[in-house]
């Protein structure tokens, strides 16, 4: 068939010596034919009708309609557009993640993801979200668009959450503009695009702090400078250090402070301690941008823990605030946070909301309406937010016991060194001091998986395992 179908084409004859050759190379049709016109676009545009009728091969007639994406060989090397590109390091939380997931050792530990577990170990959906979903599937409503910025009823909220009460802004003569954003990371991402574009400054972060903070901001292009946080002699704030760096901040610079249960120490200011950094930021012309993840978590008072920044307000300073809902509602996977920003009068702040509005849209658009529309649920009916709120206490009051419970055991077990920090530290996280081959032998003799940095997430602990987690601290802080 190969051979009438050549010889019946002038043109081809040419390939006569070669079709020969290869039949005695016992090459397949397919085979031969590719080699000889180049391509399966030129075997489909040289074999017409007529000869796809008498070709009776079935393997032959199924490679031939084989579709081109999937027989296309690889492109050559300096070919490829992307070939420059190098590979990017593995992000280190979510791989700990991963790799604990794989682990199969029956003891295993997890202490590196900041996700909130019960004390058997498993994810906890709050009962006030349970109630709150049956709510909003029991009122049939549509999936439209939400407004860019989000709905009326979820800014309301997630205002009244955050400076806990509906009056405390006028009561300082603020204006506040918030748009609803894709959880904690897409505030922040939203917030410094904001900045970056309007009002551009270094941006001071403190060292240690989460490992996105400094990701998004070198990511925007925008100058990072660290200041001093975390004493490692005393396993808390090093606040002179910490005031004397700001005092040096250029006027403009942006200072990015944890709300409250900083990441990853659990060590906040106190209360003087705020009311000193805002006359600084005040005196400096410095502006605050607050990064709220954990409200509830630190003591499981919504109140408390917004602390910081109703002393911001009555020092009448403006300020931006990133507010995340996954940790205090239980909404890892609903992406829902929201930006604030306070504004001295409303003229402003209706160009800065027209503004912010714009950076919204050409990011993602709308935000989503399901998460939203369960913490506005849950905020706007009386009585299910005293049930969150309560349900918040018994979270935060669990994390609470298991620090104390982990410090009792490191104690009781003679483990060298002063643990007070365990349980003087706050939120999700506690920096233990652990170096980072003691953070190795922990994952790789005990399959106790934890950063590097020696952070731990406490929510990781249980009733079940805190002693077994203390004999493996005591085994690699004495023999590491």
């Amino acid at each position: 068939y190969l051979f009438f179908f050549f010889s019946s084409r002038r043109r081809h004859t040419r390939f006569l010596p070669v079709l020969i050759f290869f039949f005695f190379k016992q090459k397949t049709a397919y085979e031969m034919l590719r080699s000889l016109v180049g391509s399966e676009m030129c075997i489909r545009d040289s074999i017409n009708a007529e000869y796809m009728g008498i070709i009776k091969n079935k393997l032959l007639m199924q490679q031939l309609q084989t579709p081109n994406s999937q027989i296309v060989a690889a492109p050559r090397q300096q070919d490829d557009v992307f070939a420059d590109i190098e590979l990017a390091p593995p992000d280190q939380i979510l791989g700990l993640a991963l790799a604990f997931k794989a682990d199969q050792d029956p003891n295993k530990v997890g202490l590196g993801q900041g996700a909130y577990r019960d004390d058997d170990g498993k994810p906890y959906v709050f009962p006030s979200v349970r109630k709150a979903e049956q709510i909003i599937a029991s009122a049939n409503l549509d999936k439209e668009y939400a407004p860019i910025d989000g709905t009326p009823e979820f800014i309301k909220a997630a205002q009244k959450l955050l400076f806990v009460g509906e009056d405390v802004l006028a009561k300082y003569g603020k204006y506040v503009v918030t748009s609803q954003c894709v959880g904690g990371t897409g505030s922040l991402r939203l917030a410094f695009e904001f900045l970056n574009r309007f009002k551009p400054g270094t941006v001071y972060v403190s060292n240690p702090t989460w490992v996105n903070h400094n990701q998004i901001v070198e990511y925007m292009g925008m100058r990072l400078v660290e200041y001093p946080y975390w004493c490692p002699e005393a396993k808390g704030l090093n606040f002179p250090a910490m005031i004397g760096s700001l005092r040096q901040a250029a006027p403009g610079s942006i200072i990015l402070l944890h709300a409250c249960a900083h990441n990853p120490t659990g060590v906040d200011p106190t209360a003087e301690q705020w009311r000193e950094i805002a006359q600084v930021c005040k005196e400096n012309k410095l502006f605050p941008y607050f990064d709220h993840a954990y409200q509830g978590f630190a003591t499981g008072d919504l109140e408390n823990d917004s602390l910081s920044l109703k002393i911001f307000l009555e020092e009448g300073l403006q300020f931006l605030v990133t507010q995340s809902f996954a940790k205090n509602f239980g909404l890892y996977g609903e992406r829902v946070g929201a930006i604030h920003i306070v504004c001295n009068n409303a003229e402003v702040a209706e160009r800065v909301r027209s503004q912010l509005k714009i950076v919204v849209r050409v990011t993602y658009s709308n935000p989503p309406i399901h998460g939203a529309r369960l913490v506005q649920t849950i905020i706007g009916d009386s009585q299910l937010f005293e049930e969150w709120k309560q349900e918040l206490v018994q979270v935060s009051g669990r994390i609470i016991q298991m620090r104390t419970l982990l410090r009792q055991e490191l104690e009781s077990l003679g483990t060298q060194g002063n643990w007070d920090h365990i349980t003087s530290q706050i939120g999700m996280f506690s920096y233990t001091g652990l170096t980072p081959k003691q953070c190795d032998l922990l994952t790789q003799k005990y399959h106790i998986y934890l950063v590097k940095n020696g952070r731990i997430s406490i929510c990781g602990l249980t009733t079940k395992n805190v002693s077994y987690v203390a004999r493996a601290i005591k085994d690699v802080v004495e023999n590491a």
